[in-house]
């Protein structure tokens, strides 16, 4: 079980973090939302909550609920920049389709429920 961060990505946090010093790590999940029916979901962790899974790299920790860990196993979070900005990127090799635009995504297991 990992989820891990590239290195682009590890930078960028560990440069949120060092600007919320309160923060504990990143917290990356899930939420159900779009048309395909979950979206990844990256924030400062504010808190350690029951059930999560704690990863680290390089110090950062990363806290993973336990509803969203088997959607994102896996998963290698980068920071793409484009043009004047910057965005983070996932790779879940749990999400079997996304929607059109992107945005959201399913895995096998919904696609046989």
């Amino acid at each position: 079980m990992a989820v891990t961060l590239a290195p682009a990505a590890l930078a960028r946090v560990q440069r949120y973090l060092v600007e919320a010093p309160d923060a504990l790590g990143l917290r990356f999940g899930v939420t159900r939302t779009g048309c395909s029916g979950w979206q990844h979901f990256a924030d400062l962790a504010k808190d350690q909550r029951e059930g999560d899974h704690v990863f680290e790299q390089d110090g950062v920790r990363i806290y993973v609920d336990p509803v969203s860990l088997p959607m994102v196993d896996g998963t290698e979070i980068d920071l793409i920049k484009q043009r004047l900005g910057e965005q983070f990127v996932f790779r879940n090799p749990n999400a079997s389709a996304e929607c059109g635009c992107g945005e959201s995504f399913t895995t096998e297991a919904d696609r046989a429920a």
